[in-house]
């Protein structure tokens, strides 16, 4: 029985191409019924044979003179015979029908067995080597099918990579050139650095020497003006000239503190804000006057102290007086008020003027709204960063009547 197992086992597997899953089982299922019905017919066949012996014997003991117990009991060893027989038949056909099955089963087991074996190496081999599975090698139609597309996705696979080993090394080319590009903009862009920096250097010299160079002279001018008033009398010309004086003598002092802010320290002091105010005030009064402007201050409160850094107030008070006197409308009055609110003294200069569009940007560094007027337009962004450094907060007020800028200070002790 093993041997014919293994006959049928090896000619599915030489003889036969390919065959389907689903076909396996049917031929399956039609062996099992046909060897079921060879079986059946001999069983009845043989049953039958027994049946006219039966007959036969039957007659024979009817024609003698045995008696009627003589004849129950030979009956009844007849039949229990023919019982035996039949379940040796039953049984010796069960026993075939079964091994038949387990041979179907293991012959197709094993060909399943042998497919999944040919995937499993293939997609193990293929995860190292590029390489497709040959159709001959699997039997079942059903594996036949994955065997060309796991080929074909293979081949994609293949053809993929192979793109993007062409496009790596099209970007590794590209990276090269950009990396070579950009390493010579980097050495552009370090000599242009060292140009800007040595440039910068030298306008800073530059500043520096114009700053401490200008100062002798405009003393000089200023107290020739003032010698000269001693014994004569001034006219509108020399007014002209101590005003354009004293407007430089302020750009001088912005430009001397935007040069020495970040290398000399500024100490703080007790100053009285109000006299300090006052002596502003007197210094830019020909200004003024020249400008056809005047000065109107507005002290509420006398002797009041801050502690402050008097070169950086200096700087707030001129460069918003000066801001006045450039904006303020011909023949209108600047209001100065000094006065205290709780532990805060507000200092406030405001006259009629154009109504200022964007407070924002006003005191951005070289932003003017009226590009007409004069000026680099630094002064508000000066006043903004020392008011930033020393906590002192900026209140604009602004419309078609007037414009007013607040400062508030801390009070000294508070």
């Amino acid at each position: 029985m093993i041997n014919s197992i293994n006959k049928i086992h090896n000619f599915f597997l030489l003889k036969v191409n390919s065959i389907t899953i689903k076909k396996a089982n049917i031929l399956t299922t039609l062996f099992i019924f046909l060897f079921t019905i060879i079986f059946a017919y001999l069983l009845i066949k043989e049953n039958y044979y027994d049946y006219e012996r039966a007959l036969v014997d039957q007659q024979k003991v009817h024609d003698s003179n045995i008696t009627i117990d003589e004849k129950y009991k030979q009956t009844q060893k007849k039949l229990k015979t023919l019982l035996i027989k039949n379940t040796i038949a039953i049984s010796t056909l069960a026993f075939i029908l079964f091994a038949i099955m387990l041979g179907f089963y293991k012959i197709f087991n094993t060909l399943i067995q042998r497919d999944m074996q040919a995937f499993l190496d293939f997609f193990k081999d293929t995860a190292h080597h590029e390489q497709v599975l040959n159709p001959h090698a699997i039997f079942f139609k059903e594996f036949k099918t994955m065997v060309g597309y796991a080929n074909d996705m293979v081949d994609t696979i293949s053809e993929q990579k192979r793109t993007l080993q062409e496009l790596n090394l099209s970007l590794e080319d590209k990276v090269k050139e950009k990396t070579a590009d950009l390493e010579l903009i980097n050495k552009n862009l370090e000599k242009e650095k060292i140009f800007s920096q040595d440039l910068l250097n030298s306008q800073k010299e530059f500043l520096r020497y114009t700053v401490h160079e200008t100062n002798t002279p405009l003393s000089v001018i200023l107290t020739s003006i003032e010698l000269y008033v001693m014994k004569n009398k001034k006219d509108r010309q020399l007014s002209k000239i101590e005003a354009a004086v004293k407007n430089i003598f302020s750009i001088y002092d912005d430009l001397s503190y935007l040069v020495k802010k970040d290398q000399v320290e500024y100490p703080k002091s007790v100053i009285d804000i109000g006299a300090f105010l006052n002596s502003r005030v007197d210094f830019f009064e020909e200004v003024a006057e020249l400008s056809k402007i005047s000065f109107k201050n507005i002290l509420h409160v006398t002797s009041l102290y801050i502690y402050f850094n008097e070169t950086k107030l200096q700087r707030v008070i001129d460069n918003t007086l000066t801001n006045a006197i450039k904006y303020t409308l011909p023949n209108e009055v600047v209001y100065i008020e000094l006065r205290q609110k709780s532990t805060f003294i507000y200092m406030s200069v405001g006259s009629k003027s154009k109504e200022i569009k964007d407070t924002e940007k006003i005191f951005d560094s070289f932003y003017r709204e009226e590009k007409s007027r004069e000026g680099f337009g630094i002064g508000l962004r000066l006043v903004k960063t020392i008011c930033d450094e020393e906590g002192v907060e900026i209140l604009l007020d602004t419309n078609d009547e007037k414009t007013t800028f607040t400062y508030r200070f801390k009070m000294m002790g508070a």
